[in-house]
C-alpha cells in the first residue's frame, strides 16, 4: 500500500539509501596499539571488557571508514525525493542532513505510524531504525551526519 503522511496520503520517494550505523570495540594494549590474536576466542575477554564501557574505538556508516563519501556517496538530483532508513545497533543516534531537514519522519522505524513533519534531527535508539524522507530542492552538497 506504501507510505503515507500523516493524513494517510500516499508518499512517493525517487531512491532509497540505507545506512547502517556500526560500532567497533578493539582491545588495545598499555602503549594504546590495537591488539592482535591469533583468533576469536583469544580475543574474546579483551574485547568483552572494552564493549562494557560503552565506548567504541571506531564508528563507521556501512561497515567501513569511507562507505559514503566520494564515489560511494549518497547521490540525488534537484527535485528528487529520497527515503533515508538509518540503523544503529548499539547506542542512540541523532542523524541529520545539514543544509536540509526530515520532510516526513519515522523515528521508530513503524511505517504504519504516521510520520513526524520537518524534523532538523531525528533519534534513532540503539537496537532500532528509522527513516526519512526529503525533496531536495536546491543543488549543492548536503550533508549526512
Amino acid at each position: 500500500d506504501g507510505l503515507k503522511d500523516e493524513k494517510g496520503q500516499p508518499l512517493r520517494y525517487d531512491r532509497i539509501y540505507y545506512v547502517g550505523e556500526n560500532d567497533y570495540y578493539l582491545p588495545r594494549d598499555e602503549n594504546g596499539k590495537f591488539k592482535t590474536y591469533e583468533s576469536a576466542g583469544d580475543a574474546y575477554a579483551d574485547t568483552v571488557e572494552v564493549m562494557r564501557k560503552l565506548t567504541p574505538t571506531h564508528v563507521v556508516f556501512n561497515g567501513a571508514k569511507g562507505a559514503l563519501t566520494g564515489d560511494h556517496a549518497m547521490k540525488a538530483n534537484v527535485g528528487e525525493t529520497v527515503l533515508i532508513v538509518h540503523s544503529q545497533a548499539n547506542r542512540d543516534s541523532r542523524p541529520h542532513i545539514i543544509g536540509g531537514h526530515g520532510d516526513h519522519v519515522w523515528e521508530q522505524g513503524k511505517f504504519d505510524n504516521p510520520p513526524a513533519k520537518d524534523l532538523e534531527t531525528w533519534f534513532i535508539r540503539g537496537g532500532s531504525a528509522g527513516a526519512a524522507l526529503y525533496t531536495f530542492l536546491q543543488p549543492g552538497v548536503y550533508a549526512y551526519v
